[in-house]
């Protein structure tokens, strides 16, 4: 079961873009450490650009993560 993290509160935790994986979303409060994550597209990341390590992706999260010059990698 896949924790689930929405590209609006990426942008919220994260204002400055950078690295973002499993363990910053953690010590963020995002998600619990040790479970599997799951990045959706809800919301808008306002021009943030984060390199995004997750566990999966929706495709609208992937197109809106490039939109704003970001990467994703799969885990």
């Amino acid at each position: 079961v896949f924790q689930v993290v929405n590209l609006d509160r990426l942008a919220e935790l994260f204002p400055n873009g950078g690295q973002v994986g499993p363990q910053e979303l953690a010590e963020a409060g995002a998600v619990r450490k040790g479970h599997p994550v799951k990045v959706l597209g809800t919301g808008d990341l306002g021009g943030v650009a984060l390199q995004i390590s997750a566990h999966a992706f929706s495709a609208s999260a992937k197109e809106k993560i490039a939109a704003a010059g970001g990467t994703t990698t799969e885990l």
